[in-house]
């Protein structure tokens, strides 16, 4: 029988050789065996006879050697071995709308935020992967603190007795200092709003009222404040800008008016996850305002500032998106009652699908049936509602009728009752004569005939492109009401393309090995390749030494990120190796199901150091010309970047190894390999760590880069945080 209900692999040529490699080699072999024969022209009888064999040759070769490649191939189909499909990139959508509204308003999920179209690239859609609320918050509490503790402990009240809250929702009362008399780093005030409005992701506009114009001693266009809010683990940033604090450091600097009063707003990005907590006896979703230490030898604040109003209201949100089209209510076939149909669904490749995600079957005169999905139909009866889709080809399988041959099936059943049920060969056999069992198997249910078949929802897209930078979705597909724009603040990651026949023949024996259990290290670091379903690129398992650490599994994860910036002659930033809250649930649940009893997994990023190279470059005479050499100069530095980083870096370009250090003599080897380059300066190597909210840049002393045994070698181009490459040429 065809075995047309298994996945269908690519079958690739295993001999690569062509004609022409053939006859070049026959000639080859003529001063060696033939001295004496010295014409090799084409016209010559000899060349003649050497083109006819080796075509003979060529398709014997090409035919028998396909053979042990197409029999792995066959194997991994009778596995069941599909091609994984690409995985969509993950970013954050942030909705402005135009005016504040009176009520919760929903932005439903599936609305779809693209980038520009342009001569050359096509525009590259996200969805939101659920629905936005965006509601109205309310203060309930303010608070003071002179330190700023994690959880703070020692808080004064500054609402009770001394401010009054207007019909509006907004407070306001006598003027009131937020910092100590004489402020010092640390000192802070905290606002509480209500824990009854879904606020999580809202963008909200704080409007603080004080004296226009105050002196306050500070630099208002910098000023030492973070603001920050409360996720249940710690505390978040969630002040983009300094432009985005209208009050400029509550100076309310540019705000001078008649009036004794001037208010302004602070734009306020709060966190997707924004539980409500307790601090002390007090209640909220909490936002703080800290002091922090001014930089660069600014002034700090000479006095308090003090303020008389507070308002806030929201002015958008922001909500998780993946980079995919939802295509719904397709209408795929009509089944004509036969075991094994396939259909062909139109958008391709299909994404992992999601609670809502299924097919719909309608029969004749019948109720709509929902049918599930399943990896293979082994486990599947005659009666179930069951069905496979081939994610890259997009084919969506029934179960098939399997006939087996009357005498096989009846020695295996007479074998297996003697063998374990104790009878003997004459009873058995007794029992058996009158039996008329049918010897066919079906795997699964059929629709039956005339029956509609309709994909509820899908979503296809996916692939290394969606990774795109902050700021590029700005185009709405479709017109929402109340939303003036959208933008993503933080750049698209974890997008990777399609599996290849070549990776799924180096992941086949892993997965063998593993076999869906995690006990060893490389069983753990087998599955979350898998669990990430191409969105993660590499990841380590590093030996548990000491004590505290028995029974915990850490696993170090580098996602994949968008390597096309390399090519412009800039780095990876580590930003884009940052472990996304969806990745690593997906990563976490799939181990879960696959731990043994008692162990906890842990996931964690590697620590990235960034590596900047400092040398000078001796070019051959002939280069001395402008642009030849800018044109080595910038292939330098784009294999500098190549070269120093987690994802095509090292000697063999699978990624820098865990740990492993830079020499300068790593370098120079690269460089050397460069056309026109003649001799090499000194090579001096910096480290970029980072320290808190801030990296530091030194000159190594030993002039190696040592990443640690959990580190990773990191390049990249920011002047903020001065890590690149300085090279100068000399002719």
């Amino acid at each position: 029988m065809d075995f047309d209900f298994l996945p269908k692999l690519p079958k690739s040529d295993l001999d690569d050789r062509t004609f022409k490699d053939l006859v070049d080699e026959c000639i080859l072999r003529i001063p060696r065996y033939c001295p004496e024969w010295t014409n090799y022209n084409p016209s010559d009888p000899g060349i003649t006879m050497i083109e006819l064999f080796a075509w003979l040759t060529d398709q014997m070769l090409l035919r028998f050697n396909q053979v042990p490649r197409r029999n792995y191939v066959a194997f991994l189909e009778l596995l069941g071995i599909q091609l994984q499909p690409p995985a969509a990139a993950q970013t954050e959508l942030t909705f402005y709308l135009s005016t504040a509204l009176p009520s919760t308003y929903q932005i439903p999920a599936g609305i779809e935020v693209a980038t520009e179209r342009t001569e050359a690239d096509e525009a590259i859609a996200f969805s939101t992967d659920r629905p936005l609320l965006i509601a109205k918050p309310n203060i309930h509490h303010f608070l003071t603190a002179e330190t700023a503790e994690t959880v703070p402990t020692v808080l004064r009240d500054r609402f009770t007795h001394l401010w009054n809250q207007q019909d509006d929702g907004h407070w306001e009362g006598r003027e009131l200092p937020i910092f100590s008399e004489q402020p010092q780093p640390g000192n802070c005030f905290y606002i509480g709003f209500d824990t009854t409005q879904p606020i999580e992701g809202n963008v909200v506009a704080l409007t603080v009222g004080g004296e226009a114009a105050t002196s306050t001693g500070i630099n208002p266009d910098h000023p030492p404040l973070r603001w920050e809010a409360w996720d249940g683990e710690g505390w978040r940033s969630v002040l983009l800008n300094d432009v985005d604090d209208g009050t400029r450091g509550f100076s309310f600097n540019g705000h001078e008016s008649a009036n004794a009063m001037q208010a302004a707003d602070v734009l306020l990005h709060l966190p997707l996850i924004f539980p409500a907590a307790y601090f002390g006896t007090y209640q909220g979703r909490w936002i703080r305002c800290v002091y922090v230490q001014p930089q660069n030898s600014q002034s700090g604040y000479s006095g308090s500032p003090q303020i008389m109003k507070l308002a806030v209201r929201s002015v958008g949100g922001t909500i998780e998106a993946s980079q995919c089209k939802v295509i719904r209510d397709e209408l795929i076939g009509q089944s004509d009652g036969n075991p094994g149909q396939s259909f062909q669904i139109r958008g391709i490749p299909i994404l992992p699908r999601q609670n809502g995600e299924h097919l719909l079957v309608i029969p004749p005169n019948g109720v709509p049936q929902i049918w599930q999905e399943v990896s293979d139909f082994a486990d599947s009866g005659a009666d179930d509602r069951h069905y496979l889709i081939n994610s890259q080809t997009g084919v969506l399988q029934f179960g098939p009728l399997i006939r087996e041959p009357a005498q096989l099936k009846d020695q295996t059943r007479i074998r297996s009752r003697v063998q374990w049920g104790g009878e003997s060969l004459t009873q058995v056999l007794e029992a058996t004569a009158d039996d008329d069992t049918v010897m066919e198997r079906q795997y699964g249910a059929v629709p039956p005939r005339g029956s509609s078949l309709r994909m509820v929802a899908y979503r296809t897209g996916g692939g290394q492109k969606g990774n795109v930078q902050r700021h590029t979705l700005r185009t709405l597909k479709s017109a929402v009401p109340y939303v003036a724009r959208a933008t993503n603040h933080i750049p698209a990651r974890n997008g990777a393309d399609a599996e290849s026949l070549d990776d799924a023949v180096i992941r086949v024996p892993r997965m063998l090995r593993t076999r869906d259990r995690a006990v060893t290290p490389e069983d753990f670091e087998t599955l979350t390749l898998q669990a990430g379903r191409g969105a993660v690129a590499r990841v380590l398992c590093p030996t548990q030494t000491t004590e505290e650490n028995r029974g915990r599994i850490n696993l170090l994860v580098v996602p994949h990120a968008n390597t096309e910036s390399i090519n412009r002659g800039e780095g990876i930033d580590p930003i884009q190796f940052a472990l996304t809250p969806p990745l690593k649930e997906r990563v976490l649940s799939y181990l879960d199901e696959r731990r043994l009893l008692g162990v906890e997994v842990r996931l964690l990023e590697p620590e990235y150091v960034g590596v900047a190279v400092q040398t000078e470059v001796g070019l051959e005479p002939e280069y001395n010309h402008p642009q030849a050499q800018q044109e080595i100069l910038r292939s330098l530095r784009v294999q500098l970047y190549r070269f120093l980083n987690p994802l095509t870096g090292g000697v063999k370009g699978e990624g820098w190894s865990f740990g492993s250090p830079v020499y300068p003599s790593d370098i120079i080897t690269l460089m050397q390999k460069t056309p026109g380059v003649r001799y090499l300066g000194a090579v001096l190597l910096f480290e970029l760590r980072r320290q808190g909210d801030s990296w530091v840049r030194s000159l190594t002393t030993e002039g190696i880069v040592n990443p640690g045994p959990q580190g990773l070698i990191c390049s990249w181009a920011d002047s903020q945080l001065r890590s690149g490459h300085a090279i100068s040429l000399i002719t």
